[in-house]
This record gives structure tokens, C-alpha cells and sequence, in this order.
């Protein structure tokens, strides 16, 4: 009697058994298959757009990994995607298919964008008076920390139409020896903070630069989230700094962690009459790159990556300081000098 009544016990574990790994299973199956048939179509629109639409198909595929060809890297389950390239240019885009089980099958295509970028921002500087107040702000005194905004500057930055004014077509931003609050100079600094800010696109600048040994002229931007991630977390792009006591050198450098004051990411290019003539300083922005220009000559490129902090938007800094840690010792002959600047553009 206990033999037959122990068979429909262990009958009954080996059923619950059998349920019990049959509805585990039920759903997760893995598939060891490697995916196959891979196709990757991708259509440029027609208007100059930069966008593209592409559509990837495989057979026991589960999800795809796509390669932009730019640096910019998404995962797209369905394998339907519309990409917007940020510039003109040919790239390789490589798709890879993954199955459930890890196995992949990839495949490339190689396609021709063409974008055409339109104007976002502007000032010309026709109307005389004051700067435009909807386009630029000032930052007022010598810094936060009363230290010369950082770098031990000599001026101390007013509204002042005696250092920032427009006529005849162009911003002047101009520094005076004068006494004033204590400093022996004043100059202006114009922002777009709270007015006008981008993320990618391409900035061109046309200025003729001051000549006094002592001035420090610069056309940069900031990252938008400074005030609650400081300097330089918050990234800082240095489209064009010139030193009066080194005529006609030009600079163009990134600050970001790790790199940043006298460590910066950058690099110079010897121009001719930067003092007397406008020269165009430009910088060409997007997820992979930033590329510095004077006049069209590349002057410095960051390859920008996740990583940095230049994937978020930024506004647009104009000014003239005297001396500091960059400017040097300032001539003691010196009265008075003046960054002109004809227009400021962005473009996406």
C-alpha cells in the first residue's frame, strides 16, 4: 500500500515539475539564431534639410544599433529612424542587427547630405545708439568674486555708451583709462544670456581687433547651465582672443573639465592687420566636432563627444578687457581702445 501510494505523489511533482518549467519558459525563449537578410535603405530629403530617413529589416533581428557616420551613435528597436545630419558632407553609416541572444549581423551604406543652413540669429548693427536690448545684455563691475571675473582683469565692465555703442554700421566696444570704482579702466562686455541661446550651428563674427599692448578683446560663449554647474563644467568656446602685445596672433580654445585655464584645449594661427582690418572668426558646431576659423583658415578642432559638455545650448559673449592673466602688463601710454564688430550670425 505505501508503494502505490508514493507513484501518484511523485507523478503529481513531476507534472507540477513539467508546468512549472513549460510556463518559465513560456515567452523568453532565447534565439540562439544569428539574425540574417539585413537590409539598410536610407533616403536623403530632397530639400536641404539634412535629414535622412532610414529603415533597417532583418530576420531574427530584435533591435539595431545605428552608426550615424558623424560620431553620434543611437539604438533603435523598430529599425525606423529619421536623422538630421547638422552639416553638408558624406557619410558612412553603419547599422548593426542584434537577435535576442547577442548575436549580430551588420551592414553599411555610404550617402551624400547636403544641408543648407538657415539664419536663426543676427545683429547688423544698423541702428545708432545703444546695443540692441532684446539681443544683448551686459555684465556689469569685476566679477563674482570681485576678482577680476577670474583672471585678475584690470577694468571694470559698465553700460556705459563710452564703451558700448553703435554707429555707422558697427558695435564699438571700446576701453578707456579712467578711474572708476576703484579700477583705472573701464570697457564694456555684451551677452545674449536670457536673450539668445543654440545648441549646434554655425557662428561667423566680423571684427577689427584693438591694437594697444594691454588689450584683450574675445568673442566666446558659455554653456547656459553656468549658474548651477559653474566654470568650467559648464564649457567655454573661445571663438577668437588676441593679445595687444602679440599683434595679429590669433586663438581659439575650449575649456571643460580637465582641461580648462592654462591646460585649455587649443591652438594658434598668425593672421595679417587684425588691427586694422575685419576679419571674419567663425566656429562650426555639432555633436562630433567643433572647428574654429579666422577668414576661413582652421585655427583648432575639438572632437566633441557625449563626454563634454557642448551638447547643450550656449549664448554669446563680446569683450574687450584690459590686462590679467592673459592680456599682460598694459602700456602705460595707453588711453584708449576699440573692438569694432560689423555682425554677429548664427546659423542651423
Amino acid at each position: 500500500m505505501k508503494i502505490i501510494q508514493r507513484i501518484p505523489k511523485l507523478l503529481w511533482v513531476l507534472a507540477v515539475s513539467v508546468y512549472a518549467c513549460s510556463k518559465g519558459n513560456s515567452g523568453t525563449t532565447v534565439n540562439n539564431e544569428p539574425p540574417s537578410n539585413l537590409i539598410v535603405k536610407a533616403v536623403v530629403n530632397t530639400d536641404n534639410s539634412g535629414n535622412v530617413a532610414f529603415t533597417a529589416t532583418a530576420t531574427n533581428a530584435v533591435t539595431f544599433d545605428f552608426d550615424y557616420g558623424n560620431g553620434v551613435f543611437a539604438t533603435v528597436p523598430s529599425g525606423s529612424v529619421t536623422y538630421k545630419y547638422p552639416s553638408s558632407g558624406t557619410y558612412t553609416i553603419n547599422v548593426i542587427a542584434k537577435s535576442s541572444g547577442g548575436k549580430t549581423i551588420s551592414q553599411s551604406v555610404t550617402l551624400t547630405v547636403t544641408v543648407t543652413l538657415a539664419l536663426i540669429f543676427s545683429d547688423e548693427f544698423e541702428t545708432t545708439g545703444t546695443p540692441d536690448a532684446s539681443k544683448w545684455g551686459y555684465d556689469i563691475g569685476i566679477g563674482p568674486g570681485n576678482d577680476g571675473w577670474g583672471n585678475n582683469e584690470l577694468q571694470y565692465y559698465t553700460s556705459s555708451s563710452t564703451n558700448a555703442s553703435v554707429s555707422n554700421g558697427t558695435l564699438k566696444i571700446t576701453a578707456v583709462k579712467e578711474s572708476y570704482s576703484g579700477r583705472a579702466y573701464t570697457s564694456a562686455r555684451l551677452l545674449s544670456q536670457n536673450k539668445f541661446s543654440f545648441k549646434y550651428g554655425k557662428v561667423e563674427v566680423r571684427a577689427k581687433l584693438p591694437a594697444g599692448v594691454g588689450t584683450w578683446p574675445a568673442i566666446w560663449m558659455l554653456g547656459n547651465n553656468i549658474s548651477s554647474v559653474s566654470w568650467p563644467a559648464c564649457g567655454e568656446i573661445d571663438i577668437m582672443e588676441h593679445k595687444g602685445s602679440e599683434l595679429n596672433k590669433i586663438h581659439g580654445t575650449f575649456h571643460y573639465p580637465g582641461r580648462s585655464g592654462g591646460n585649455a584645449d587649443g591652438n594658434t594661427v598668425t593672421i595679417a592687420n587684425a588691427s586694422t582690418e575685419f576679419h571674419i572668426y567663425s566656429a562650426e558646431w555639432s555633436a562630433s566636432s567643433i572647428k574654429l576659423f579666422v577668414d576661413g583658415q582652421l585655427i583648432h578642432t575639438l572632437n566633441n563627444s557625449s563626454s563634454l559638455p557642448f551638447n547643450q545650448n550656449f549664448f554669446i559673449i563680446l569683450n574687450l578687457a584690459m590686462g590679467g592673466n592673459f592680456g599682460g602688463t598694459v602700456d602705460a601710454a595707453f588711453s584708449s581702445a576699440t573692438m569694432e564688430i560689423d555682425y554677429v550670425r548664427v546659423y542651423q
